[in-house]
């Protein structure tokens, strides 16, 4: 038996010191575009550490194959060339040793290539690592960013790191997560507070970093948050209040990671800017964050006037409006303003905003009953509006003269009782007073009853009238430019039906309505004269699609109105509506699944006959429907809540008529709550458990 001759041992290349003046660079190497790492940088970095990484050396050969003594550099340019550099400025001897490894086997190009491509980037862990060494080791971020030519901030982000558990460290080294969600993990330093997110999104789609760092700072309030900007985040921090920084995205300033100490230091601030608000002399002052829309809706406001410039502040405002006035003016043709005059021109609008911006002097008697709301503005300002009556502090009316004056003739009832004479009583003066309330009441009562008169003897008029209220209402969100005492209601469905937005109807309809608020103008008050312009078909259209918007024929478990649902079975009637046209399909998500197998057979029976449905009783509930959704696809079969009445369906050679759908607010709507389908339900359990 022969023995296999055993494996030669691996050679390596003979290194050698070779003289700086000996070496030159070879035209093989195959790196021809500057990357990485500046010559000047490699230079500076060898000065420091001398040179890490041996030359790769060939022999330069003469014509006939002998050796000169020369050595060319076919792998290794960059650090010649940074030592040619240390030459050139006297830094290093020419004739200084060069550590070099000398190759002869091979090609020169395969040596350059392979030194470029075998090597491997350091992994950002290990960099990481490495920096954390250094630093233990007393080099700051600023030395260590100094010793490697990269930014201070490349070193912050490496250092960061450390912020991160090592359980995530691991996840990462192990590929399990990217470097930027790894970054993203960074943002807050709490390690049970990463270890559940990292939990939460390990197996599922939410990975990407913003939705990380969402996550991990969700419980924290935004630097840009008006409340951070209220209080300032140097109090914030003085208050013993930590703040989260990403070093590795444009982060607004960061995260207040102590939500209840920022709101605590909101409070303070805001008591104590009410207690100066209080001073002025207001009976009540309302507090909060911000308040909700329409909170002075029935208060009424009163009317302030601003306190006179004083002379000093009219000449300063004349002086800063003279020169806006000519600095506009001399670059009136200018097609780009200089910088300091753009910055100028903003100075001295904010100093005149400053000086017209004063506040309001109110009357001191209605100071002492109204009252101010303090709050925080969007952009973290102290937002103070004051001047608020609430009626209960309002002063009561007098009552008219001719309303309550009455002659008195009995002179028990006092001294100061007396008799008036509307006639022969002290002349009035000569200016005019205010109409009377009540009488305005009563006059305003007559005009109503005559214009409803007239109204309803003009249907264009009153057709146009209640056009323009129910543009108002369905798109002019709180408009009140209407007398008419009628509210058009869009009831919108969410929650109650899943998925009906994705509907052809309902994407129709939304395109509809999307058309015609487009066409119409931005400005409420522009509504009428727009409306009055519109041709009658245009009209008629846009009447049509606001009345269909309040229609509502919707059953629920606690509000069935089965007179209401009589009349939209009425309008159905009249519009011919079929729900197969429209687009609905008896399709598992949309019935067959949510019902029991009793009325899915039911269904088929309807549609395909009884043999039919009998075939599909003793299938398990998900085969069951899978088969049919494909029986009823194509028939025009309805649910009973779908039908309209007197209309037909198809089962496929033969029209069998379709039994209105209950009027009186008991409509099946699905197994709960109906004992037909209960009952189906025990049918049910019955066949599962015989199967």
């Amino acid at each position: 038996m022969t023995q296999a001759k055993p494996k030669s041992k691996i050679v390596l290349s003979v290194s050698r010191d070779i003289p700086f003046n000996k070496l030159v660079l070879s035209q093989s190497n195959v790196r021809r575009i500057k990357a990485g790492v500046a010559i000047e940088e490699l230079a500076a970095d060898i000065s420091r550490r001398t040179l890490l990484q041996s030359l790769t050396v060939r022999p330069v050969l003469d014509a006939e194959g002998a050796e000169t003594g020369m050595y060319e550099i076919p792998a290794g340019g960059r650090r010649y060339r940074a030592l040619e550099l240390l030459v050139k400025q006297k830094r290093l001897n020419k004739t200084a040793p060069i550590p070099c490894v000398i190759r002869t086997e091979g090609l020169a190009e395969e040596d350059s290539l392979a030194e470029n491509v075998q090597r491997a980037p350091l992994h950002p862990l290990d960099q990481f690592r490495a920096f954390q060494a250094m630093r233990e080791k007393g080099m700051g971020e600023e030395e260590i960013a100094a010793a490697f030519f990269i930014s201070v901030n490349v070193v912050k982000q490496r250092l960061r790191l450390a912020s991160v558990s090592e359980t995530l460290r691991d996840a990462y080294a192990a590929d399990e997560l990217t470097l930027d969600q790894l970054m993203a993990f960074t943002v807050n330093p709490d390690h049970v507070r990463q270890a559940q997110v990292w939990d939460a999104i390990k197996d599922s789609y939410a990975t990407q970093p913003y939705q990380i760092r969402r996550m991990l700072t969700e419980d924290a309030v935004r630097a840009s948050d008006k409340r951070a900007q209220f209080i300032g985040i140097e109090t914030y921090i003085e208050a013993g209040g930590a703040v989260m920084r990403d070093l590795f995205e444009s982060d607004d300033g960061g995260w207040l990671e102590d939500v209840a100490l920022a709101d605590m230091l909101v409070t303070e601030k805001l008591n104590e800017q009410a207690e100066a608000i209080r001073a002025e002399g207001w009976k009540w002052i309302e507090v909060g964050l911000d308040f909700p829309y329409g909170h002075t809706y029935g208060l009424r406001r009163l009317s302030g006037e601003q306190e006179p410039l004083t002379d000093e502040q009219q000449a300063t405002r004349d002086a800063l409006q003279t020169e806006l006035d000519k600095l506009e003016a001399d670059y009136a043709e200018a097609p780009d303003l200089p910088d300091d005059v753009d910055e100028r021109l903003g100075e001295i609008e904010t100093a005149i905003d400053a000086i017209d911006d004063r506040l309001l002097v109110y009357d001191a008697e209605e100071v002492s009953r109204a009252g101010a709301f303090v709050s925080i503005g969007h952009s973290g300002h102290l937002h103070v509006a004051r001047g608020y009556m609430r009626p209960e502090d309002e002063l009561p009316v007098a009552p008219d003269g001719d309303e309550t004056e009455t002659a008195k003739t009995d002179p028990t009832e006092g001294d100061d009782a007396q008799s008036i004479d509307p006639i022969s009583g002290p002349d009035e003066d000569e200016g005019l007073k205010p109409i009377p309330d009540r009488l305005v009441t009563e006059l305003t009562a007559h005009r109503t009853v005559a214009l409803r008169l007239a109204l309803g003897g003009s249907f264009d008029t009153a057709f146009l009238a209640c056009l323009h209220k129910l543009v108002l209402d369905q798109f002019y969100s709180y408009a009140q430019d209407s007398c008419l005492e009628l509210t058009a209601k869009c009831i919108y469905f969410g929650s109650q039906a899943p998925g009906l937005g994705e509907t052809p109807y309902a994407i129709t309809l939304d395109e509809r309505h999307e058309t015609l608020a487009g066409s119409l103008p931005n400005d409420p008050e522009m509504l009428w004269d727009h409306l009055d312009a519109l041709n009658d078909e245009t009209r008629q259209a846009l009447f049509a699609h606001c009345v269909a918007l309040t229609a509502n024929a919707m059953v629920e478990a606690y509000n069935r109105r089965p007179r209401a649902i009589a009349d939209a079975d009425r309008l159905a009637m009249t519009l011919d509506l079929d729900m197969v046209s429209a687009g609905w399909k008896p399709t598992a998500d949309a019935f067959l699944g949510r019902v029991t197998k009793a009325r899915i057979a039911a269904a088929v029976a309807e549609a395909k006959g009884d043999k039919t449905a009998s075939d599909l009783k003793p299938l398990k509930k998900d085969m069951m429907v899978a088969k049919a959704e494909e029986l009823l696809a194509d028939t025009g079969w309805l649910p009973e809540p779908l039908r309209t009445p007197e209309r037909q369906i198809e089962d496929g050679s033969d029209l069998v008529d379709v039994p209105p759908a209950a009027n009186d607010g008991e409509t099946a709507m699905d197994a709960e709550g109906d004992p037909a389908d209960n009952e189906d339900a025990g049918q049910d359990e019955q066949l599962t458990a015989a199967e």
